[in-house]
This record gives C-alpha cells, structure tokens and sequence, in this order.
C-alpha cells in the first residue's frame, strides 16, 4: 500500500500529461496529422532515402535528390545498433504531435521533482513549460528535431543537480540516459545552448564545493558526469561522427573563396556571416513580447478580427464584408527586428509574476543559477542589437559561429523561468503570513510595475514596421495607418491582459493568506490560471484548423503537367526549378541541384550564388541540368529542355592547372566543360594536361542506386573522365575493374577518374568509414550503459536493504 501511494500522484500525473497532450491535438485521434512546413520539405528531400529503405531494406547514406548530391546524415538516416532511439521510439508513443508535447511535461516534472517540488505543483510547472508559446509554435511549424531536444533538457539538468548532490548513482544514469537521449535528438544547436546553461550550473556546484571544501564529492561529482558524458556520446557515435565529418563540406564550415560573387574581398572568418548568423536577433525592448504576448504585433500573419481598424478601412473601401472578414483573418501586425515570426514567445503573465516572487521569497541560492541562465539567454538573443556581446561569441566561443538565429537561445529562458515560478509558488506557502504579506505586495509592485510603465510609454514607440513602405506603396498610406492602429490595440489589449492575470493570481494568493481558500485549492486555481493563460494564447497560433487528412502529409506535394512531362524521360537526368530553387518540392519528383536544408554543401551553394546566379548555363550542362522549370506570366509551370547538358560522364582532352580556390571558381566563368577540367593542383596531382580524344570514345551509366553507380567506358586512349556527380572525399570510392583506384575533384564539385585505354568497368561506391567506425563505438558503449544500469541498480536495492 505504501508503494501504491508513493507512486499514485506521478502515475495520475503522467496520466494528465497524457491527457493534456491529446486533448490539445485533438485532431491526431480522428487519424490527422498537422501540417508541417518545415515537415513538408524534409519529406521532399528524403523521398529518394526513403523508396531506397523500402525497396532495398537498406541505407543508402547518400541521396542525389538535392543540391546535385549530399549525405543524408541530417535527413533522418538510420544506424546500426542505435539503442538510444529504441528508448526514445518507447516514450514517444502518441500520435505526433502530441508526443513532443508530452516529452515536453514529462522532462520538466522530472526536474521538478528533483527540486523537492510536490507532484501538484510540478504538474502545473510542466504544463507551464509545455505550453509556452514558443514550444508548441515549433511543433506547428515542423521544427521537430528542435522541440524533441529541448524536450530533454529539463531531464539533463536534473541529472546533474542529483549528482551534485552526492547521488552519484541515480544521478549518473539520469544524466547519462538523459544526455544519450538529447544528443540523439540530433539538433545540435539546442544541445550547445543547454551545454551553455551547464556550464553555468557546474561553476555554481563546483563553487559551493570549493567555498565548503568538499573537494572529494567535487572530484566523485565530475567524475561521474565524465562518465554519463562518454557513454552517452558513445551511444551516439556514428552520427556524431558523421556530422562532425560533413560539417566542413557544408555551409556550416568555412569558405575557401577569399572574395564574394560581386568581387569584394570577403572578410568573413567565421563559418558564416555574421549577418546570417543574427539575421533572426530578437529586439532588446521586444523581449518583453514575454510577458503580453502581441506586444510587438505578434506575428506576421495575425487574425485582428471585426472589430479592428483594418476590417473599418476595408469595408471603407467598399470590399464587400466576406472578403474583407477574410482579408483580416492574417494581417502582418509584427513589427520588431526579426524578417519572420510564427507567434511571440511568450512565458505567460502568471509564470512571471510567481518567477519574481521566487526572487523575493526563495531562500536556495540555485535560483540564482536559473536566473542567470534567464539573463544571459536573454542577452544573446538580442543578436546583432547587442553586438559587444554577440560579436565576442562569435569571435571566441567555440562553434558559436556555427548557428544561426540567435534569437533561439531563448528556450533556455523558456525553461528557467517556469522553475522559478514553481519554486516562488512552493516557497510561498512556507512563509509566515507576514512575510507572506510582505514578498507578495514587493512582487505586485515590481511585476504590475512594469505593465504601467510600458502602458504609460506607449506614445515613444512608432508602430512601424520593415515591410510598411512596401505596403504603403502598394495599398496606400491609409492602409499602413490602419495597420498602426491595430498594432497599438494590440499592444494595449494585450498589457491589460497580462496586468489582469497578475492581480488575479495576487489576489489568490491573499484570499490563500487570509485562509479564506485552502492551500491545495489556492494552487489549483493558479495552475489552472496559468496554463489557461497560455492555453488560449497558444490556440491563436496553433489549433485544429493546421491538421489535415493523413495523406496530404505523407504527399505533401501534387504533381505537375510540368513534372509530367519531365518524368516521361526515364535517363539519369537532374532539374533545376529556377523559382524554388531553395525549396523541397522538385526533390519529391527528381534529382534537382536545388533543395531545402540548412545544411546544405557549400560547395554547391557557392556555384549558384558566383555562377548560376549570372546565369551561366555551361555550369548547369556540367551539372548534367536535362531540364529548367520555369514560370509563364500566369504562374503556370512549363520545362525547357537543356540541349548541352553535359550527361552523366564524359572524356576531356584538357586539363586547366590551378592552385587555388579562388582560381577554380574564376576558372568555371569562361569554362568548356565538355572538353577542359579545372583542376587545384594544390589538392590533387594528375599526370600529363592534354588527353588523346576520339569520336568513338565513351563512357555511359549502365546501373544507377544513389550509392552504387556503375559504368561502362570504352576509349581507345588513355582518358580523363568526368563525372556529373558531387565530389565527396569522405565516402565514395572508385573502382576500375572491381579494383580501388584513386579519384579527384575537378571543375570545384564533381568527380573526375583517369582511365586507361580499352573497355572497363567503372563502379562508385558510397562506403562511409565512419558509419563502420561509429557503429562499433555505439555497439561497445550499448554494452558499458547496461553493465553500468545493472550495477546502479544492483547498489542501489542493496543501499536501500541496508537502510
């Protein structure tokens, strides 16, 4: 009975999050999916991977349906022995989404029970957590890898607290499970910012540790997160390793190219430009969008309703009533820094409120851990408006420069403010009613503070936003003074609204101190304030009408007469779709040069950016281009057919000798790639510059799987041959005659292979080395983690018999 009891309220609440993450995506039980954007092109660029898996119940680890040809390291590969995914398979049991969201309540309850928080308040801390706006806009949005991580993070941090507090055992197998599981997750960035936060909880550790000389549990503490550490990068060894590798053949890794396609020097000395790096820099005074959510407008394509200044203007303008209810069902209300926002990240007003009383009343200091991992993740997400800072990181913190949108940093505070909420909820109720009076009228004061003070400045701020002289120019000025208007409405309403949930939850609080509400109901009622608050927000941006038949998401994209056509032709071919060069949807149907990733080989980005961009047709023939979709003045969708596209592979008779990078791309501008290759011969040696050609000489692909590609040549010299395939070191051997021989990149992207005369065989295989090596690591350390759990497990019954 005692165990029933122990175990009873986590079971009920396990249960609620359970029920919760149903009820909110409702639609999965009826059999929908939501539709994803990020979602949709992931499964145009996997499409070729996929049929693969089905067909050849096998990996190919490559794909040659975007960018010309890339690893599909970071498009959902599978790896041997990936026990970890197993585990992570078993708690993501419901209907996607909503087994994010319950990943989501489960990690952050778990962190709260770590904090000696009771399973009530716990509870609604993990509904808190779940349902910032922020979570549950990247679920509507697609950003699954994003949210899977960060669903993990409040489980890691929890690992590391009950290691540091001298449960070595317990809290090495949650941190090591905990971080197996978050790398797994495989969005690195997420990782590197809870890495961020880690780093600042060890130093508060490690700190009390030295402060009270406990050098011993400092060293058992560290020691132990070394291990969890190692075996759980261990467990996911090969793609950590894979990612590792084609990082640097990515646009994450640094350019070669000293100058930029209009020929300015390039100074850039991080992986990335720094403006692409802050593109997506949260605005110092838009941060407060935390605290009423539509302060800044709130997205981009905001529903403002009947009552708004725009319905007025519209029906002013004599459009009739439907389209003009239609018309203001997504206007472009935001106005902060970013280019693009889905919805405001907000934390809710009644999370705030408790986090400031916690900072009032709550007597551990690691409260300062959490509001410093707030602070800082607040600072770096200010981007390119904070550039002191920024720049430092980008300039000498490792792989900073490797992320983008810095504005992201903000989970961190998304996950620190409802622990501080939580605690602040936990400590009140321990106080004595005077103190009670005391934290709860300084918390009002500081909290309804500032919803005055920035009620009060609304004159100081313009309302205007990047896009309003386009707009103007296109509606009128009319137009862009309703806009204002409504985004002042906005901007009132919403600090009304949150002024109001702040004296709601005050005034539970003293009816709570008055004894005139019992404890338990005080908390449920505020639980149930502060996730409706959020509840209701979070509907505006993500609701039922984003699911759709389970088909449209499984086909995302409808076929063309225009892919028709092209399909007709069953030769190995590539496309080139010059209006959505950078999207997914010609990867579903062929092999295209272009695609959606934020990955993507640099390489190949920089042809289209220093050649294909002014128009060069030779590099599309040399990319093997069959055909270029194209767009009439209706928008209709026609292709035209490329009638110099080089093939799949060709004998030239010369060799342009360069010695650098700079020098191969201004090779490619006067380029005849059907008879010269360009050549660094900083990289690569070749014997001989002039090859004996025929008109009979020739090489043709015979078999084609996008990692087994065979031809047969025939040449009555010996020939330099070049392959209309991406050059990718790390991976694809080259054999003649079934024997390994050595190949070389030329014309800056593709194959080239020195051929002796006669007829031979000519095989390419992708046979990555490191999915062989990280196999082994991840098979050895699956060994070590369950020689480590049943050990754990063994000492802890026995610690337990003992007592």
């Amino acid at each position: 009975m005692k165990i029933i009891n122990k175990f009873y309220p986590h079971a009920l609440a396990i249960f609620g999050f359970v029920l919760v993450s149903l009820i909110y995506f409702y639609p999965v039980l009826q059999g929908k999916q939501i539709s994803q954007s990020d979602i949709v092109q992931y499964t145009g660029m996997a499409k070729e991977q996929n049929d693969f898996r089905a067909t050849d119940n096998a990996e190919p680890y490559w794909t040659n349906s975007a960018f010309g040809g890339m690893p599909t390291y970071q498009l959902g590969a599978k790896y041997p022995h990936d026990y970890i995914g197993a585990i992570d398979d078993a708690l993501r049991f419901l209907p996607r989404p909503a087994d994010y969201l319950f990943l989501y309540f489960l990690g952050f309850y778990g962190l709260m029970l770590v904090l000696k928080v009771d399973p009530l308040k716990a509870f609604f801390g993990a509904l808190a957590f779940g349902l910032s706006t922020y979570m549950i806009i990247i679920l509507g949005v697609g950003h699954n890898a994003k949210a899977h991580a960060i669903a993990y993070m409040p489980l890691v941090i929890a690992g590391f607290i009950l290691v540091f507090q001298k449960k070595y055992i317990l809290g090495g197998l949650l941190t090591l499970f905990a971080t197996a599981l978050e790398i797994s997750a495989n969005h690195f960035q997420m990782t590197y910012y809870l890495l961020i936060f880690l780093l600042i909880l060890c130093a508060y550790f490690i700190y009390q540790q030295i402060k009270d000389k406990e050098y011993k549990a400092m060293l058992y503490s560290l020691g132990t997160l070394a291990v969890a550490g190692i075996f759980a990068i261990g467990a996911n060894a090969t793609n950590l390793l894979a990612t590792t590798e084609y990082t640097d053949f990515s646009i994450r890794g640094k350019s070669e190219l000293t100058f930029n396609p209009n020929g300015s020097k390039n100074e850039t000395t991080s992986s990335m430009s720094r403006d692409y790096i802050t593109e997506y820099s949260y605005g110092i005074m838009e941060s407060f969008n935390l605290i009423a959510p539509r302060l800044f407008g709130g997205s981009n394509n905001e529903a403002v309703g009947k009552d708004s200044h725009m319905y007025e203007f519209m029906i002013g303008q004599g459009v009739p009533e439907a389209q003009a209810t239609d018309f203001v069902s997504g206007m472009p209300t935001y106005w902060g820094d970013q280019p693009i926002v889905a919805a405001p990240a907000y934390i809710g007003a009644v999370v705030f409120f408790l986090a400031i009383l916690a900072f009032f009343i709550d007597q551990r200091k690691i409260k300062y851990v959490f509001l410093s991992g707030a602070i800082i993740a607040l600072i770096l997400s200010w981007g390119k408006n904070f550039p002191v800072v920024t720049n430092f990181f980008i300039d000498y913190i490792p792989l900073y420069d490797k992320f983008r949108a810095v504005s992201s940093i903000q989970v961190v505070l998304e996950l620190c403010f409802p622990v501080l909420a939580i605690m602040g909820l936990q400590s009140y109720f321990q106080l004595d009613k005077k103190l009670q009076w005391k934290a709860l009228y300084e918390t009002a004061i500081l909290g309804l503070g500032i919803i005055i003070i920035l009620f009060l400045s609304k004159s100081m701020f313009s309302f205007s936003g990047g896009s309003d002289a386009a707009y103007r120019e296109s509606y009128g000025p009319d137009f862009v003074a309703a806009l204002k208007l409504d985004r002042m409405s906005l901007y009132s309403a919403d600090l009304l609204r949150s002024g109001f949930f702040m004296l709601l939850t005050g005034g539970i609080l003293w009816f709570a101190m008055k004894d005139k509400l019992a404890q338990k109901t005080a908390i449920i009622i505020i639980g149930l304030i502060m996730v409706s608050d959020l509840f209701f927000v979070d509907k505006k941006y993500v609701s039922a009408k984003d699911f759709v038949r389970g088909s449209e998401v499984t086909m995302p994209f409808t076929e063309t007469p225009a892919d028709a056509q092209i399909l007709k032709d069953t030769s190995n071919y590539r496309v080139f779709e010059v209006a959505d060069l950078l999207g997914a949807r010609a990867s579903y149907f062929h092999k295209s040069i272009g695609g959606y990733s934020a990955v993507r080989p640099r390489r190949m980005q920089q042809l289209v950016d220093y050649q294909i961009a002014k128009n060069n047709i030779e590099i599309l023939s040399m990319l093997n281009v069959k055909y270029v979709i194209q767009r009439d003045k209706e928008g209709n969708e026609f292709p035209t057919v490329n009638p110099d596209a080089n093939g799949n592979a060709w004998f030239v008779s010369q060799v342009k000798i360069v010695s650098s990078p700079d020098q191969e791309m201004k090779a490619l501008d006067s380029l005849d790639s059907k008879n010269v290759a360009v050549i660094n011969n900083k990289d690569f040696k070749i014997s001989g510059k002039a090859f004996a050609t025929d008109s009979l000489a020739r090489i043709t692909l015979n078999s084609y799987k996008p990692n087994h590609l065979i031809y047969k040549s025939d040449n009555s010299n010996e020939g330099l041959a070049v392959f209309s395939e991406m050059y990718y070191k790390k991976g694809w051997n080259a054999y003649i005659d079934g024997k390994k021989t050595e190949h070389i990149r030329v014309d800056y992207v593709l194959r080239g292979l020195q051929i002796p005369a006669g007829k031979h065989t000519i095989e390419f295989k992708f046979e990555p080395q490191v999915i062989q090596t990280g196999s082994t690591i991840t098979l050895v350390s699956g060994f070590g983690i369950l020689l480590l759990l049943v050990a754990g497990v063994y000492f802890e019954r026995k610690k337990i018999v003992q007592i």
